[in-house]
């Protein structure tokens, strides 16, 4: 795909969330690009916004980084969600364990009591 001469809102947020995750983990341009198997020229542009970038060379450039592909894609500030996985990112894999066993509990008991409001037509407080 050609290099754009303006960038684009979307690939530009993709590059500058890039960047962020890169300088998080204090690697240079070329440390990502070499550790990605793209070349520095083009790792340079996706950051600019001005290059699109694929769904492999996302999924490389996660690895490179240490962390899944979605944390490339998701813009904490867009919404909660976001957000939130923002917190599960910077979050040890024993903190992300516990939490994942309460929200399972959590589930569970929204899931029965959502049952419970269907089974009798009843609405949630």
């Amino acid at each position: 795909m050609p290099r754009r001469i303006e960038a684009d809102a979307t690939t530009l947020k993709v590059g500058e969330r890039l960047r962020q995750l890169r300088l998080e983990h204090d690697m240079s341009l070329a440390q990502l690009a070499d550790a990605a198997g793209i070349s520095k020229g083009h790792l340079s542009s996706v950051e600019h916004g001005l290059a699109a970038i694929t769904v492999e060379t996302i999924a490389r450039l996660a690895r490179a980084l240490e962390t899944s592909s979605p944390y490339l894609v998701t813009f904490p500030e867009d919404d909660d969600r976001a957000y939130i996985a923002e917190l599960l990112r910077k979050m040890s894999a024993q903190d992300i364990a516990k939490l994942k066993r309460e929200l399972t509990k959590t589930a569970k008991v929204a899931a029965k009591e959502a049952a419970k409001v269907a089974k009798t037509g009843a609405k949630i407080r």
